[in-house]
């Protein structure tokens, strides 16, 4: 696919996504959604590939959906996403029924999402921000749900996503309000993992990527994701059996067995 609004890097192991339209804040069209989707499709296949980080050009993560598309949903007095969802690539799909959804995709995708939201994050950039595994954020960056100053609901599940972030009385204020908190107050509330100085914060993400990268088992990683977010759905018991019948099947397996003899020989694994 020809990338016109999405840039896409690997380096080190990291998928770098880049969201491209500096000019309009990154806002969200139906072409950024499908070359996102494709290119997190691409990340997910690379065997180069360990984690990915999302983050913005320019001084914005993302300001939400363009505004000329918004005016058009008035005009044809409904809302259109502007893509034909039987041409997107699916990223994610085919792991759990829950997550073959837009945004909920990020859930399936065997490798950690990280996000490194730069500037403001609003409304559907605002959502995807809350559907990877790990936000890191700027000093200063403006984050709001939008949607209720919109006349709209909570977004993409983001009233499931929400209240499991930071529980239901925040996810109430920012849903309802549709107040803008910056960076330092979302780290408060457990938003965001990390408020970092606007210079440091895309360094400081790709180091924390790069060693995940480096230093943590592949297998590991797509198995601990996948148990969070279907755990997020099921009961204890269910957890803990399903953990004990992985640790049974992955004790036997070549990550495990290079994570033990590093451990011994006092070195970093090689996996």
């Amino acid at each position: 696919m020809e990338l016109k609004v999405v840039r896409y890097e690997v380096d080190r192991g990291v998928a770098t996504v880049i969201l491209n339209r500096p000019d309009r804040m990154n806002a969200w069209t139906g072409r950024m959604h499908t070359e996102y989707r494709w290119v997190l499709a691409e990340a997910e296949r690379d065997d180069r590939v360990r984690v990915i980080v999302v983050t913005g050009a320019g001084r914005a993560f993302c300001a939400g959906a363009d505004a000329a598309a918004l005016d058009g949903h008035v005009e044809r007095g409904t809302y259109d996403a502007g893509v034909d969802p039987t041409t997107l690539a699916t990223p994610g799909y085919g792991v759990r029924a829950e997550f073959d959804h837009a945004f909920a995709f990020h859930y399936g995708i065997p490798k950690p999402v990280i996000a490194a939201i730069n500037g403001p994050a609003a409304g559907v950039g605002f959502v995807l921000a809350c559907y990877c595994d790990i936000r890191y954020a700027a000093v200063g960056a403006k984050l709001t749900t939008s949607s209720s100053r919109l006349g709209l609901p909570a977004e993409y599940g983001l009233s499931w996503v929400l209240p499991r972030l930071v529980g239901v009385g925040h996810a109430a204020d920012l849903l309802f309000s549709s107040r803008v908190i910056l960076a330092e107050e979302a780290a408060e509330i457990g938003l965001v993992n990390r408020a970092l100085p606007a210079d440091e914060l895309l360094p400081a993400t790709l180091d924390y990527a790069r060693a995940i990268a480096a230093e943590i088992s592949p297998s590991s990683l797509r198995e601990s994701k996948r148990q969070l977010y279907a755990d997020l759905h099921g009961d204890v018991g269910t957890a803990v059996a399903e953990s004990e019948r992985l640790l049974e099947r992955m004790a036997t397996e070549s990550d495990f067995q290079e994570g033990v003899a590093a451990l011994r020989e006092k070195r970093s694994p090689n996996f």
